[in-house]
């Protein structure tokens, strides 16, 4: 299935946007809307607020961009000043990492001043740039909230607020950062707000209501998961699900995996594994340093590594095209992590594989999985007796000559030379 297939019959030129918009989208090389878009563009252009729901991988981020740079470059968008007009927040760095690339691609020819800032790096860096001047902030809660306490900029000149992931930010407990930043804009009636997201639980329903003026909810009539991934589940005791995932990783022939476990623990072990079988694969967790993260993350975009490992940091929010296969070594425990998992695949058009171990632990999730998509993934039976035999893990990278030295000194009471104090007695 092409492209094509996912787009409609409406075109970014038939909606009156600013000139400069049209050479971003040829940039870009859109020329028809997703439904999403479709369905979201005339009414969030002509000012009202929309929450809309598709799943992940549909243009969501275009959508709202567009909007956004429409407003700000129109009569009812103010003037630029050292403040945003536009506040964009996303629940992760990845997501957004991943809005910022994309407004720069659509935004390029508009003059518009955009920033992102988000944990972990850079921290005068993005303070800077900030307080140097801006139209759309991008940026995680947490970043966002800092510098706005320091007075790097406020809220009060917001045309236009965007909330992305808005179910992610409940299952990452930042529900009162959203509260907090929304009390502290302009009323209801005197800005626009745009809530998207790829499941609209009764939460975020509310939260709309509460923050929004009279939303126009838009729900696109698709199943959970889309018909042009391939789902299977396979049923492993707990010793074969290494075997099994190494011979269907061997099995495979230009491809492009993500695989998904739920602790860091379960990454680590996977992914030294697999190394030490002659596979190249690299590890995304919550450990994984934000510098490094963007490098791996980077790889893994460009196919230099075909095989990714990671937790659900990475479910969400992160463009990758050309992901072939998405492997739940682990099920995930909450049946939505499922849907936005195997989202990772079959985006915009392509088609995909999504396979799944219901093992041991976490076999007792998959009803709750099969329910929340409505229907029954079909199961493929494995042999024991063929799976192939495992090197050694790949051995951990022995610690630092000196942070070895400094556990030493400290066990030793603190001395330069190792040795301990003297305490009293004979």
């Amino acid at each position: 299935m092409t492209e094509a297939a996912v787009l409609t019959e409406t075109r970014f030129d038939q909606f009156n946007l600013h000139e400069s918009l049209y050479k971003g989208l040829d940039d870009a090389g859109f020329e028809f809307c997703t439904p999403i878009q479709a369905d979201t563009l005339p009414m969030a252009l002509a000012g009202q607020d929309v929450a809309g729901q598709a799943r992940t991988g549909t243009g969501k981020t275009a959508a709202f961009l567009l909007v956004v740079f429409n407003r700000l470059l129109g009569p009812d968008g103010g003037s630029p000043g050292a403040n945003p007009r536009s506040l964009i927040v996303a629940p992760t760095r990845e997501l957004a990492m991943q809005i910022h690339k994309d407004a720069m691609l659509l935004g390029a020819h508009t003059g518009l001043r955009i920033a992102l800032t988000y944990g972990g790096v850079d921290y005068k860096k993005q303070r800077d740039e900030i307080a140097a001047g801006v139209d759309i902030l991008i940026g995680t809660p947490g970043r966002l909230i800092d510098y706005w306490k320091q007075k790097v900029y406020n809220l009060r000149h917001i045309k236009v607020a965007v909330l992305d992931e808005a179910d992610r930010m409940f299952d990452l407990g930042f529900i009162k950062d959203i509260r907090f930043m929304f009390r502290n804009m302009p009323p209801v009636a005197e800005r626009q707000c745009l809530m998207f997201s790829a499941t609209f639980p009764l939460k975020v329903t509310e939260l709309a209501y509460e923050h929004m003026n009279n939303p126009e909810t838009v729900r696109m009539a698709e199943e959970m998961t889309t018909e042009r991934v391939t789902q299977r589940v396979y049923y492993p005791a707990n010793p074969e699900k290494l075997p099994l995932l190494v011979k269907i990783l061997r099995d495979l022939e230009d491809s492009h995996v993500m695989i998904f476990v739920n602790t860091k623990r379960a990454s680590d072990r996977v992914s030294r594994t697999l190394r030490g079988n002659g596979l190249s694969v690299g590890k995304l967790d919550g450990d994984v340093p934000q510098i490094r993260r963007q490098k791996l993350l980077r790889r893994f975009h460009d196919g230099e590594l075909p095989i990714l490992v990671a937790t659900d940091v990475a479910a969400r929010g992160l463009h990758i095209p050309d992901v072939s296969h998405v492997i739940n070594y682990d099920l995930p425990q909450d049946a939505a992590d499922y849907v936005h998992r195997i989202g990772r695949t079959a985006r915009l058009g392509a088609k995909g594989d999504a396979i799944s171990f219901a093992c041991e632990d976490y076999a007792f999730h998959l009803p709750e999985v099969e329910e929340y998509i409505e229907q029954s993934i079909p199961v493929v039976n494995h042999d024991p007796d063929d799976l192939p035999r495992l090197e050694p893990p790949e051995a951990r990278k022995p610690r630092s000559q000196s942070a070895g030295k400094k556990r030493h000194r400290r066990r030793g009471g603190g001395r330069r030379d190792g040795s301990r104090k003297a305490s009293g007695g004979n």
